[in-house]
């Protein structure tokens, strides 16, 4: 069997094998790349918040140490009667 009998046979089982693929996990239907974006736009909203989350978790952190070193030095400054 020669590249030009065999290119023809593999294209359609891989495109019949992508159509199983698309059903067995219900994206077959015309609204499947709707459907697609929807979960994109989710996964990209929860990274956003996972990012933000850290963010915050950080900045609280910071503040806090900044917080003590202060409440430290008015303490060791504080006169003493």
């Amino acid at each position: 069997m020669t590249d030009a009998e065999l290119s023809p046979i593999l294209e359609k089982a891989a495109e019949c094998g992508a159509r199983r693929a698309l059903a067995a996990i219900g994206l077959c239907d015309e609204k499947a790349a709707g459907d697609v974006r929807d979960l994109r736009g989710v996964l990209e909203a929860f990274r956003l918040a996972k990012s933000t989350a850290w963010t915050t978790i950080v900045r609280l952190v910071t503040a806090a140490i900044f917080a003590a070193i202060i409440a430290g030095v008015g303490v060791a400054t504080w006169p003493k009667d």
